[in-house]
């Protein structure tokens, strides 16, 4: 291909003109930093390789702390957390936790080890309230920079960032009671952990406020994070006479339809399911998912802003930044029973 129908393509990729394309490519000024982005986005997009003068020197490295990649919705956070790190000219460095693999501490010992300027912790420990939170004081003790992403602690001087899980569960119950349903179960993951705590609460105000219902705790039902757990769950909620069912995960819930599926209900026709996450592809399910999204590109953002700020010399801060979550109705809630008033 030659030269001008390069330049072209790239600047119709791009957006801009192919002198803009040109001035990039050269490394001459008077190009602004988000449209010299884009001409570098356009570039990897289409495979060309970054001229030598264009390759960026590492402002250095950043450490990324993942569950396992099994659910999108960390792959879709790993993704969303690298690339604004990679704006900012660090290098992500992705560590994925494997059931039987390497655990969180020796990652972290890995990643300090290679001299990372901070690291991003996903769904860590720290959101176990029956784990030790001394492995994270031993990192802001040195001066680490950590920042803790769904999970919160009172004893970690970090900051932590959150999705609102209490209001996640109140929009959920809220719209299930819209739909005229009062046999609401909430499928949920393991009771330890912070937003599944945190969801427990909301449910249970919410039912309390709109429907009256004060015991409720044979309608919340624990199992993994998993298909196979919202499945588990989901079975324990059908047999308990539950025609909504909320879930702590967008896989809980394809799994609350299967179990719905095996017992030869319909949903939303029989039940009605809402998930949480508003995973990557979930809008193409069998029926489409009604879940609550997680605010993951704000989330992420705000993450690296406050790493960054810390490894730039500002003292670190106890906070947690909590997000609004968003109720996106698709197919796999409808009308509840119709019952004789």
């Amino acid at each position: 291909m030659n030269g001008h129908a390069r330049l072209a393509d790239i600047a119709a990729q791009a957006g801009v003109s192919e002198a803009t394309v040109s001035r990039v490519l050269n490394g001459k000024p008077g190009v602004s930093a988000a449209t010299r982005q884009s001409v570098m986005a356009a570039l990897d997009l289409m495979g060309y390789e970054r001229p030598p003068r264009l390759r960026q020197r590492s402002n250095g490295l950043v450490g990324l702390v993942t569950p396992e990649l099994d659910n999108p919705i960390f792959p879709a956070f790993a993704q969303a957390i690298e690339k604004a790190l990679t704006q900012h000219g660090y290098t992500p460095v992705l560590c994925t936790q494997l059931p039987g693999g390497a655990p969180e501490d020796e990652f972290t010992e890995l990643l300090v080890d290679r001299g990372v300027s901070g690291i991003v912790f996903v769904s860590g420990l720290h959101a176990d309230t029956t784990a030790r939170m001394d492995r994270y004081t031993r990192l802001t003790d040195r001066g680490l920079p950590i920042v803790l992403v769904d999970g919160y602690s009172e004893h970690i001087d970090a900051p932590f960032i959150s999705p609102d899980d209490r209001l996640a569960a109140r929009l959920s119950v809220q719209h299930l009671v819209d739909l005229g349903h009062e046999r609401i179960g909430l499928a949920q993951g393991p009771r330890r952990f912070v937003p599944v705590i945190r969801k427990i609460e909301g449910y249970k105000q919410a039912m309390a406020q709109l429907l009256g219902a004060t015991d409720v705790d044979e309608l919340i039902a624990h199992s993994l994070f998993s298909v196979e757990g919202g499945q588990a769950a989901a079975a324990q909620l059908l047999s308990r006479g539950c025609t909504g069912i909320v879930c702590a995960s967008d896989l809980m819930a394809l799994g609350a339809i299967r179990a719905c599926r095996e017992r030869g209900l319909s949903v939303p026709g029989d039940v009605s399911v809402v998930g949480f996450d508003d995973s990557p592809l979930i809008a193409f399910t069998d029926p489409p998912l009604t879940t609550v999204r997680k605010p993951i590109g704000a989330m992420a953002s705000a993450a690296v802003q406050t790493l960054l700020e810390e490894v730039n010399g500002a003292p670190a801060k106890h906070v947690e930044l909590i997000f609004q979550p968003e109720l996106v109705v698709r197919g796999s809630t409808g009308s509840g029973p119709l019952v004789n008033r």
